[in-house]
């Protein structure tokens, strides 16, 4: 997978989505921290919501980062009236 800063994905926008849309995912950076993905649409609508959730969890896993305590069912209900 590919990986861009923010700047040269704003200077090379079109260039970027014309990769994306030949199948390639370009990952986005802001100061060598990822903070976006770039996928063709069809490769994004067939990922359901279980392995999207699996793959938060593994991200969280890989950079060591807490959730501020807060567990994924806690999160994905946040703003939701009871």
């Amino acid at each position: 997978m590919t990986s861009v800063g923010t700047f040269e994905a704003k200077t090379h926008l079109t260039r970027l989505l014309a990769r994306v849309a030949k199948g390639e995912r370009i990952v986005i950076t802001n100061r060598g921290k990822p903070v976006a993905l770039l996928v063709p649409p069809e490769l994004d609508e067939k990922r359901d919501s279980a392995r999207v959730g699996q793959e938060m969890l593994a991200y969280r896993d890989r950079v060591k980062r807490s959730l501020d305590g807060a567990t994924f069912r806690e999160m994905a209900h946040e703003g939701h009236r009871y």
